[in-house]
């Protein structure tokens, strides 16, 4: 379909709360196909629709280098998520050139529907349980800055 503008820190649809997707049409299908082809053109492992300026609650997640086994979450839910916790760097494409160290679960089991609307139960763990909590925060208008103990600006260092 379309790469499209990943939205920046102050846009406000990052700061919305998403919409349930009620149907799975060729609206929704497009909108995952976006994201795919989006995601496919950045140095990143997860986009929601938000970031494209789009609430609906629809993420993709593929951590793959070639982006060859994307993860669609449609309506995810968080099921159980473990006690123990784990504080990590976290960046986001919609506020580039930062990152900042996040406390999250280190396991947890979500709930969500995949692109042909199958109710799929995922569990996950440490890294992958990190970015699906980073991810789902963005479909409830939270951006890793709000959580984050501290925050650091990347430059780039030239040899």
């Amino acid at each position: 379909m379309a790469v499209r503008k990943i939205v920046q820190y102050g846009d406000k649809h990052l700061n919305k709360i998403s919409e349930e997707v009620k149907e799975i049409n060729d609206e929704i299908k497009g909108l995952i196909q976006d994201l795919k082809d989006t995601l496919g053109t950045v140095s990143g492992v997860g986009l929601a629709a938000p970031q494209i300026a789009v609430n609906k609650r629809v993420i993709l997640i593929d951590v793959t280098e070639d982006n060859s086994d994307p993860i669609i979450l449609i309506n995810p839910k968080v099921k159980s998520a473990s006690k123990e916790t784990a504080v990590d760097y976290e960046g986001c494409l919609s506020y580039v050139n930062h990152e900042g160290l996040v406390e999250r679960p280190t396991s947890m089991v979500v709930e969500a529907l995949n692109e042909e609307g199958k109710l799929i139960t995922y569990s996950v763990k440490d890294f992958m349980a990190r970015v699906f909590c980073h991810e789902m925060d963005h479909l409830e208008g939270i951006l890793y800055m709000e959580k984050a103990t501290e925050m650091y600006v990347l430059e780039d260092i030239e040899e």
